[in-house]
């Protein structure tokens, strides 16, 4: 078992399937590089696009990402970018389109499609040296969906919130709530497994992660309001299929992403 700074590179044998004009990003490829397009800002207006694509590389096992991934913290442990921030998550972290991550900012990454909570916390040693300013953590759709309970969810954020905060002691810490699904309307390939989990179970398990955050210190982020309708339930014009975002939700993940740092990350304003 590897062992990075006195922590177990834990096995993961799940197997889930003046502020710069634009947003840089982490590439194995090309280091750290300049999107190509400047991210929107919170007054945009954008005409609407298609979905983003899964990515080329969706077939690979879960190892293989894991691999990628740690090539890519790896990237930026050696350069050190400045204002680097990283998304870790599920595939709704991974498929969140490059154009659109705020500008101002170095972005890592760090979603893999299936992932849990658990798998997350496991590899977490991967992101050692990197030095993030910020990490935004969006996590928990699918241990829901794989029957895990809410008190084993809730303690796996913890375990997450204390360990990067012990290793990365500068490093602002954003937990975000778990958005809601569309529910019946979902056209998801796995339907019957949205439909096992209400909506209401998602807010009031957001509710005990808002208490979480507070009584670690860590930041807040509440999306599930901006994608939830009166109902409670996701979108219909903000999603691919009941449970992904399309371009437009992506948008107004982005907008309060900007929108909150203003408020919070960059400023002296407190938080509440």
């Amino acid at each position: 078992m590897e062992s990075v700074e006195g922590r177990s590179l834990r096995p993961i044998t799940d197997t889930p399937s003046g502020i710069p004009a634009q947003a840089k990003i982490v590439s194995v490829k090309t280091g750290v590089q300049q999107s190509s397009t400047p991210a929107p800002t919170p007054s945009s207006s954008p005409s609407p696009a298609p979905a983003p694509d899964k990515p080329q590389s969706h077939h690979l096992t879960y190892q293989e990402w894991v691999e990628l991934l740690a090539r890519e913290a790896q990237v930026a442990a050696t350069q050190q970018p400045e204002n680097l921030s990283i998304l870790a998550g599920d595939s709704i972290s991974l498929w969140f389109p490059p154009t659109l991550l705020p500008p101002g900012r170095t972005w890592l990454n760090q979603g893999i499609s299936g992932e849990t909570s658990g798998g997350l916390y496991r590899r977490l040693p991967l992101l050692d040296g990197t030095n993030p300013k910020t990490i935004f953590i969006l996590i928990g759709i699918n241990d829901l969906l794989k029957g895990v309970s809410d008190r084993e969810i809730l303690d796996n954020h913890k375990q997450i919130i204390q360990d990067l905060k012990w290793n990365h002691p500068q490093t602002k810490l954003v937990i975000q709530s778990i958005l809601p699904h569309q529910g019946p309307q979902a056209t998801w390939e796995q339907k019957e497994r949205l439909l096992s989990v209400s909506n209401e179970r998602i807010r009031q398990l957001n509710q005990h992660l808002w208490a979480l955050a507070q009584s670690h210190g860590v930041y807040y982020l509440d999306l599930y309001p901006l994608f939830a309708t009166a109902q409670g339930s996701l979108r219909a014009e903000l999603t691919t299929d009941g449970l992904h975002l399309n371009h437009q939700g992506y948008l107004i993940w982005s907008t309060a992403m900007q929108m909150f740092s203003q408020h919070y990350l960059d400023s002296r304003q407190g938080y509440p």
